[in-house]
């Protein structure tokens, strides 16, 4: 039996065949407009390399930015009604009020302020006003709008209001798609809000591209069925991902991470991922990336859902290298991007980047090394050290102590990356160019639990912690995880003083294999 992987980039979709933990084959395609062509050319591409049975594929697992690149390029965005439980509190901060001013006019700008929400101890700060939810509805009517965020000031701690609004705008607005905040965010209003209203907006789009995935795989001749990888490295069905797009944003980075500590074996250490333009760095803990503890910026929106701690850097394959009126020489920010195979040195181009850099010193073959034989040796070396210093710099950043710890490159920029950087020694793996869908490829299920116990009538904490795991791998099981094989990730219990109850906030998460895979 094997496994498909692919990962859709802006410029790249990757592609791999999997047999247990052996990568048969891995190839590169072009991204498409259509994202079906793209999709449907890599996995053909890396099926005849494999040389297999495509009636004994099994499983596909698919990460895209696809979602991301729409925030980001404000592109394929419907307008969403953003409503919020809230008054008389809340009414000096509406909805999308820190948001960029385009990425608010794409998403429509339409905010309801109604009375509801709970205070922190859960009270009440007012009855919900239901008789508003309905002049709303007729309102979203005559708007043609057709996707509704609700969020309830306080909503994780009791979402009760929130499913009530749902419920009575669906009676008159049964064909309305409706996202609560609760579902997605955690505490902290505006950015959980943000992250509703984010995902609202994307809802069509999501519809569109896994039926692109889906046709993809059916047009190779695949009956299986397919997965798609979210944000903290773990698996969601199609139709959860057609509900909550949000959920793969950074996907692309943490595919990376994963498919790194698959291929070296390493459970903690950092991963530098170079692609054409940009590099991301992360770190791994216990073979997963290391989750952000604050708010994540996505568009120019701060949110608060999962993330992973993965920043970046202009630095890539295709980046411009030139030198500057004061005789320093600069790499990036600034790159040929997908146009390197037609403007580098290497292929033919006029273009000095950092891939010509790297084949001048001999670190990669690739194209004509005759091309760069004669660039300055001081330039050369000046470029060099810049690669060398924006990397080192860069995994200083990430790391959290002065302990050595293992750094992975990976990606197809990553011949740029030294075998040393400082004090720690370089990995580079096999098949470091398509690690991320080598990610994708291995995603397992998860299971977590995020919410507040009281520490009363007879529940300690451990009780209370030994409850939200049993939760977190019955969430797991029912969504395909194979018991035998899941284990806890993460577990965490932070006691909430201003609560009444002794209550605490309970964080579990466990991982296990998707069932029937032979790992």
């Amino acid at each position: 039996m094997y496994r498909l992987g692919i990962d859709v980039g802006g410029t790249n979709t990757d592609a791999v065949v999997m047999q247990g933990r052996t990568v048969l084959a891995g190839v590169k395609a072009s991204t498409t407009e259509d994202v079906t062509s793209g999709v449907l050319e890599a996995m053909e591409a890396a099926i005849s390399k494999a040389g297999v049975d495509r009636a004994k594929i099994t499983n596909v697992m698919i990460g895209t930015t696809h979602f991301t690149n729409a925030v980001i390029e404000r592109k394929h965005i419907n307008p969403v009604a953003a409503i919020r439980l809230g008054l008389p509190a809340t009414a000096c901060l509406p909805p999308m009020v820190d948001w960029p001013n385009d990425l608010r006019e794409a998403a429509g700008g339409h905010g309801y302020l109604v009375r509801g929400g709970y205070e922190f101890d859960g009270r009440e700060i007012a009855p919900l006003d239901l008789d508003e939810i309905d002049r709303i509805a007729d309102d979203l009517a005559a708007k043609r709008i057709e996707a509704a965020a609700i969020t309830s000031v306080f909503g994780p701690i009791n979402a009760e209001m929130e499913k009530a609004a749902r419920e009575r705008l669906l009676r008159k607005r049964p064909d309305i798609s409706v996202v609560l905040s609760s579902d997605i965010g955690r505490i902290g209003l505006l950015e959980r809000e943000s992250a509703a209203i984010m995902n609202a907006s994307l809802l069509a789009l999501s519809d569109r591209t896994v039926e692109a995935f889906a046709k993809a795989l059916q047009s190779a001749g695949l009956d299986c069925p397919f997965f798609i990888t979210q944000n903290d490295g773990t698996l969601m069905g199609a139709e959860t991902v057609k509900k909550f797009p949000v959920l793969t944003f950074a996907s692309g980075p943490t595919n990376s991470m994963r498919g790194a500590a698959f291929l070296t074996g390493v459970r903690d250490g950092i991963v530098v991922d170079i692609g054409g333009t940009t590099t991301d760095i992360g770190s791994l803990q216990h073979g997963f990336p290391r989750q952000a503890a604050t708010v994540v910026d996505i568009g120019g929106v701060r949110t608060n859902f999962r993330m992973p701690d993965v920043f970046s850097i202009g630095l890539g394959g295709g980046s411009l290298v030139r030198r500057k009126s004061d005789g320093q020489v600069a790499v990036g920010p600034q790159s040929v991007g997908y146009r390197i195979t037609k403007e580098a040195l290497v292929f033919g181009g006029d273009t000095l980047t950092a891939t010509d850099i790297a084949v001048a010193s001999g670190s990669a073959q690739v194209g004509s090394a005759d091309a760069v034989r004669s660039l300055d040796p001081a330039l050369l070396q000046a470029a060099q050290a810049e690669i060398a210093a924006m990397l080192e710099r860069a995994v200083e950043r990430t790391r959290l102590s002065p302990e050595p710890v293992p750094v992975i490159a990976v990606g197809g920029g990553s011949i740029l990356m030294p075998d040393q950087l400082g004090d720690l020694k370089v990995i580079r793996p096999e098949n470091f160019a398509v690690a991320n869908a080598v990610g994708a490829a291995i995603a397992q299920i998860s299971g977590e639990v995020d919410r507040i116990f009281s520490l009363e009538n007879g529940l300690t904490r451990d009780i209370c912690l030994k409850q939200a795991e049993d939760e977190a791998r019955e969430k797991a099981i029912r969504s395909g995880a194979d018991a035998a094989t899941i284990e806890t990730i993460e577990r965490e219990d932070v006691p909430l003083a201003y609560l009444p109850g002794n209550a605490t906030r309970i964080h579990v998460k466990v991982v296990g294999e998707m069932g029937g895979y032979d790992a």
